[in-house]
């Protein structure tokens, strides 16, 4: 039968055992944390993924030739197109908010993006190419995209509304992006607005907030 070790020799046990481990190197500073080399990235192996990312950049140069229905359709469903049955779509949300909507300014007008229709609705049949930006290239580029957010946000502060638009508006713009790469289209992600102006001639109610605009198009041939 054990003998239960007193209160004292515990102590006893535990200052010797101490006094033994503070004599021992310290296993975790023989082991200690340094940098680690990453491989290149495999461009090669057939990942599609890399790829696209590899090829991934801004660019400012855009032709003024009109982009066909069927690319813009690919355009504004891989940036925040419906992708399952239950309507989520190709970037997350917040609390499923779903909160950016897409504006695309084209030179016939203003239209709004409906992922469940699958539809660009027409907002106003006005060329507002001038207001998309600061930049003189805004102009030349055929497409616009203007995220606008925050009315949908109901039950978030002023704080969280700012953060989740910033958020989900990055990940749409990427998602863009990444679809460019893989068509060889040219597509640079702004803030250079003058936002008021914008929203003036876009209608945009109060609760509307215009977060970053993205310009699209062929790539400008350079002679």
């Amino acid at each position: 039968m054990e003998k239960k070790m007193s209160r004292r020799e515990f102590l006893k046990a535990s200052a010797a055992t101490g006094a033994i481990l503070s004599m021992t190197p310290n296993i975790s500073l023989a082991q200690e944390a340094k940098s680690i080399q990453l491989s290149k990235p495999q461009i090669g192996i057939g990942n599609p993924l890399i790829q696209l990312l590899w090829k991934r950049m801004s660019s400012r140069k855009f032709s003024s030739e009109p982009l066909p229905v069927e690319v813009l359709s690919n355009i504004l469903w891989a940036g925040f197109g419906i992708n399952r049955p239950d309507g989520k779509r190709t970037a997350p949300s917040a609390m499923r908010w779903q909160d950016i909507d897409i504006y695309v300014i084209l030179p016939d007008g203003l239209y709004l993006y409906d992922a469940k229709a699958n539809q660009l609705k027409l907002m106003l049949a006005q060329d507002l190419r001038g207001l998309a930006g600061t930049q003189p290239y805004v102009k030349e580029a055929p497409v616009n995209l203007i995220y606008v957010s925050y009315s949908k946000m109901d039950t978030a502060t002023n704080e969280e509304k700012v953060f989740f638009a910033a958020a989900c508006t990055g990940l749409i713009s990427e998602n863009v992006y990444l679809y460019c790469a893989s068509e060889g289209l040219a597509t640079v992600v702004r803030d250079a607005i003058d936002r008021p102006a914008l929203a003036t001639a876009m209608k945009l109610r109060p609760d509307q907030k215009i977060i970053l605009a993205q310009s699209v198009g062929y790539p400008k041939k350079t002679s």
